[in-house]
């Protein structure tokens, strides 16, 4: 698995280890498999794709019901799949709820129905209002959940409070933690960078997307915008800026801020997982592969 924030590197190292090896790339990014939307989320371009086969990229409409239970299912099934073939398997991506859908498994929580779900996307409007709104009802839902989960995040906001009206019951008490038995082995590998390189980067990759169009991508999907597929750093600020809360030059603004605040907490969660080995993202290809290369060869994997 190669992780780490996002703009810090991780889709070129993780196609050349993937040519290397002869593998095929498993996405775990939780935005990367819509279609709509791969400007935003900074998918592999269809170059990168014909260098290596990617899954997970672009397979799923904004509007599909998709979560992390059913990625955990699709992901294990896929993988039981390819390493008939493959020794080894790169996976990448900065989400770090679809990381431990794989590492880790989910508990099996119940479904949310349809009309729950509706009623979560249509409340807030979107936006600062929505978070607050997700903000505030987790805070009186699931006051223990509050205490841990990122309150920036509106996905796992809205995930807590769909469950809990599902339920009747706070998510946090249905959540074992317990870790599940994989068939395989897993080596997490995280990039990282000095913080002002990294949020130059994220700033260039902002500037970057603007001029490939991602305000006409934002425009296309803006009539969806309630869905909770889009309520994400880049849409957010861009629907604002179309609701005329501000200019485009504020919105640029707040994505590359916004932007830099999420590296800043997917740092926090990784540094959490004592299972990553680090690499400095500034050292040379040759360098990093061969300190994967020792470390598959010290967890018994087989790098060819």
């Amino acid at each position: 698995m190669i992780l780490g924030p996002t703009g810090v590197g991780k889709t070129e190292l993780s196609l050349r280890l993937a040519e290397r090896y002869g593998s095929p790339i498993v996405s775990c990014d939780s935005r990367q498999i819509f279609r709509e939307i791969p400007i935003g989320t900074a998918a592999p371009t269809k170059e990168e794709q014909a260098r290596v086969k990617h899954y997970f990229i672009g397979t799923r409409a904004l509007e599909e019901d998709y979560n992390a239970g059913e990625y955990e299912r699709e992901a294990l099934a896929l993988l039981e799949k390819l390493f008939q073939e493959h020794d080894i398997v790169v996976m990448t991506g900065g989400s770090t709820l679809y990381a431990d859908a794989v590492c880790n498994g989910l508990d099996d929580l119940p479904s949310v129905p349809a009309e729950i779900r509706k009623e979560v996307e249509r409340k807030g409007e979107t936006g600062d209002e929505r978070l607050r709104w997700l903000q505030a009802e987790v805070q009186r839902l699931d006051p223990v959940y509050w205490e841990e989960v990122d309150r920036l995040n509106p996905a796992r906001l809205a995930h807590c409070v769909e469950i809990c009206m599902t339920t009747g019951k706070p998510y946090s008490s249905l959540r074992t933690r317990l870790k599940k038995e994989r068939p395989f082995r897993i080596l997490k590998i995280a990039l990282t960078r000095d913080r002002e390189e990294l949020y130059a980067r994220i700033n260039a990759r902002v500037n970057q997307m603007i001029k490939d169009g991602m305000v006409e991508e934002a425009k296309s999907v803006y009539p969806k915008r309630a869905l909770n597929s889009l309520q994400t750093v880049g849409y957010r600020e861009l629907f604002d800026y179309f609701d005329g809360r501000y200019d485009l030059t504020r919105a640029v603004e707040l994505i590359r801020q916004n932007s830099r605040h999420y590296a800043k907490r997917q740092m926090t969660w990784f540094r959490r997982d004592k299972e990553i080995h680090w690499l400095n993202a500034k050292d040379t290809y040759e360098k990093n592969s061969t300190i994967i290369d020792d470390l598959l060869g010290n967890n018994g994997m087989q790098a060819s």
